[in-house]
Order: C-alpha cells, then structure tokens, then sequence
C-alpha cells in the first residue's frame, strides 16, 4: 500500500491540490472517453466511404470485417477489466492509448498494406483485405471504444459515490456534445487534409499528448491516496437510493441476477441499432432523400437533447429507482428505432431526433451509475469489462443487420424492426429489474 501511495504522488501529491481531487477526475476521465471517438462507430462511419473506394471491396465486405473485429474484440474485455482491476487507471489508460494510436497509423495505410500482401485482380484480395480488416477493427474498436471508455468512466465512478448520478451527468454533457461534433470534424479535418492525414494527426496526438496527459492525470482509487469517495464521509442510505453498497458482488454473482441482465442486454440493443445506423449514416439517409450534410449534422440536435437528459438524469439517479430510468430508455428507444423506419418523412425525421436524443442521454446515465450502485466497487472491472463485452459484441451486429437488410431487401426498415420486436420483449419484462443490493440492506 505505501509503495502505491508513493507512486500515486508523482509526479506531483494529489493531497496537495486546493479542493478535492475527485474534480480533477471528473475532467479527466470525460477527456479519456472523449478521445476514444475514433474508435466509436461515429468516428469510424465519417471514414467508411473512404475505405470502400480506396481498398475496393463491397458495402456488405466492410461490414462483416467489422463485425468480426469488433466481436473479437467483445471477447478480450472482461478479460481486460481484470486487468484494470489489478493494475488500475493509470497503467491500463496509458497502455490503451499507445495502441489505439498505433492502430490509427494502420488504419491510415490499411489500403496499401493489403495491396502489399496481394494484387487487387488476385481472387484472393477480398479475403486478404477483410482478414487485415478484422485484425484492424479489432485493434481499433479493443482500445477506443472498449478499454479506454470503461478505464475512463470506472475511475470516475470510484471516486464519487453520494454524487455519483450528478457527476457522471456532467461528463455526459460534454461526451455528448463531442461525440456529436466529432464526425462533422473528422469530415473538415479530411477535407482539409485527406483521410491519411487525419487519422495520422490523431494517432500523434493521442500517441504523444494523450499519453502523457493519463501519467501525469489519471488515478484510480480515492482511497491509495487517503482519500475517501466525494471527499467526505456519508452514511449508507440517502433518499431511498443505496449510496454505499452492503455487498459486493463478484462478475459471477452478478451475471446470476436477472436484473444484471436485463440492463446489460438494453443497453446492448442501444448499442447495436446506433452502431448500425451510425455505420451506414450516409447510405440510409440518402436511400431517405436527405443529403449527406442533413445526415452528419443530425447529431448535433441529438445532442443537445441527450446532454439535457443525461445531466438531468443523473441529479435524478441519484434520488430514484434506476428501473424508471431504464424504461424511459426503452421506451424513447422504441420511438427512435420507429421513427427510423420512416425517416423520409420530415415528422418521423424529429421525433426520430427526439428519442434518440433521450435514450442517448439515459444510456449514459445507466451505463456508468448502474454498476457501482447494484454490484459494488471491488470487482467494478471485471462486471463492467463484461458489460462492454456484450455493449461491443451488440454494436459488432448492428452495420451487418443494417448492411444485409439493405442489400438483401432493398431497404433498412426490415433490420430496424426486428429490434422494434426485441424490445418490446425486454420492456415486458424490465418489471424485475429490481436493485440486488435491496435484500442486504438494514
């Protein structure tokens, strides 16, 4: 523990820092999850196009590599919360960055690496470009959008416990506003550059300044520094809400408790239908009539709506039962997903805004609140590496689904309403998704 002390005071003591040091935290980890944006599906779609006609395979061949990559990738993250689990924020944050920006160099070079390995007329190029392709999304959606986002939000939900729902609604505010920007920037710094060039300027970035920003920055646990949660002692109960945990559950406790699945799996559809959308943004659109400047700027409408939701809903979670939460989610997710289907239409085109603005919002809320609360602080890792594993392995299905109800059918609607079915079944049954620790408390 001294030794962990010592390290965690260089190269400056946090103890020394005029106010509490979890407010750095705060700023921090929004930082982190922000710059997981390339590896997001947002971050990846604004380059689809590009990778199509530069590399040469079909619409369907992208898709499928990414599903591949990012099912692979789905496989290795509870494995890696077991890793963050033993080694905390700062080691896993740094070692994270390093390979996304690597993975940024490859991605940048992917078409020459594989006419590299074989010749474009080969009959075997398709099946060299989507192997490479899978070992790319792999690497890619591993570090961006699983580790570094679930090494960023598990430290932030460390530190606070009492404002926990509040801080996280923060964050939230400036994740949505940036992840909603980030594929209108990614496409003006293309324009400006090319689409070589910018994915390279990202990995230096992140390589280089990122990097360095997690030593100096991240730290893991209040209590290696003798600090406590939220800077101050509270009692177990406030509001009716458990602040504290009575129990803390182990991944296989908690993987026996229907309430853990009932969340894990809603907030996996989420992540499947906006990764299927958001893969094939311009595609859908345009199959709608709406031009691909409507489209990439459909975001940021969602985003004022999702930032006012999720600090909302976070000042609220910490007062309520998280179940009303989760069906606000499913419900506004259900108008989103309709109106998607008729997205032509400009009515459908709002409310389509409007449900994907809330559930954007609420997810952000569940996905960081929900664990800590229900499952404890000393296995957050593990439980939340598994949480993203099956958010990951949803999001790898969703621009497949999309892609073969397209090329299959002719249209996305088909894809987008057997979702619509799916979740109908999970709101039936979100009635027992009840706190577990409700039974340990006093």
């Amino acid at each position: 523990m001294k030794l962990k002390q010592k390290y965690n005071k260089f190269p400056f003591d946090t103890q020394k820092v005029p106010f509490f040091y979890g407010w750095v935290i705060l700023v921090v980890a929004t930082i982190g999850i922000l710059v997981s944006a390339p590896g997001q599906t947002m971050g990846v779609s604004t380059f689809t196009d590009y990778l199509l006609e530069n590399i040469g395979i079909s619409r369907d061949q992208l898709s499928t590599a990414y599903m591949f990559g990012t099912i692979a990738s789905s496989l290795v993250l509870t494995y890696a919360g077991k890793l963050y689990d033993k080694y905390g924020a700062r080691w896993v944050g740094m070692a994270t960055a390093l390979v996304l920006a690597m993975v940024l160099v490859l991605m940048s070079q992917s078409d020459r690496i594989i006419k590299l390995l074989t010749a474009p007329n080969s009959s075997a190029y398709a099946g060299v470009a989507i192997a490479v392709l899978i070992i790319f999304f792999f690497m890619l959606r591993f570090s961006g959008q699983g580790v570094l986002t679930m090494v960023s939000r598990n430290m932030l939900m460390k530190w606070f416990i009492a404002r926990r729902g509040l801080v996280n609604g923060i964050s939230s505010v400036f994740v949505s506003l940036g992840f909603a920007t980030a594929p209108l920037t990614f496409d003006m710094l293309i324009q400006e550059t090319s689409w070589r060039q910018a994915w390279l300027l990202m990995a230096t970035f992140i390589g280089l300044f990122f990097t360095a920003f997690v030593f100096l920055f991240f730290r893991d646990n209040p209590e290696d520094i003798n600090m406590v949660a939220d800077g101050e002692k509270h009692a177990n109960k406030e509001h009716n809400v458990i602040i504290k945990p009575f129990k803390q559950f182990s991944l296989n406790e908690a993987r026996s408790n229907i309430t853990f699945w009932l969340f894990a799996i809603s907030l996996s559809i989420y992540s499947l239908y906006v990764t299927g959308f958001t893969f094939h943004l311009v595609s859908l659109f345009t199959e709608a009539g709406i031009s691909r400047e409507k489209a990439l700027a459909v975001f940021i409408p969602v985003s004022l709506i999702s930032v006012s939701f999720a600090l909302v809903g976070g000042w609220i979670s910490d007062r309520i039962k998280l179940q009303y939460l989760l069906w606000l989610m499913l419900f506004a997710e259900l108008i989103a997903l309709f109106s998607l289907a008729k997205i032509s239409s400009d009515i459908f085109y709002y409310t389509f805004i409007i449900g994907n603005g809330i559930v954007s919002g609420i997810f952000n809320v569940l996905m960081a609140v929900t664990w800590p609360r229900f499952y404890g602080r000393e296995h957050l890792g593990q439980i939340t590496g598994f949480v993203m594993a099956l958010i990951v392995f949803g999001s790898a299905l969703g621009p497949i689904l999309f892609s073969l109800s397209f090329s299959q059918f002719g249209t996305y609607s088909l894809g987008i309403y057997v979702l619509v079915g799916i979740l109908l079944l999970i709101t039936a049954l979100a009635f027992k998704a009840h706190n577990p620790q409700d039974k340990f408390g006093e």
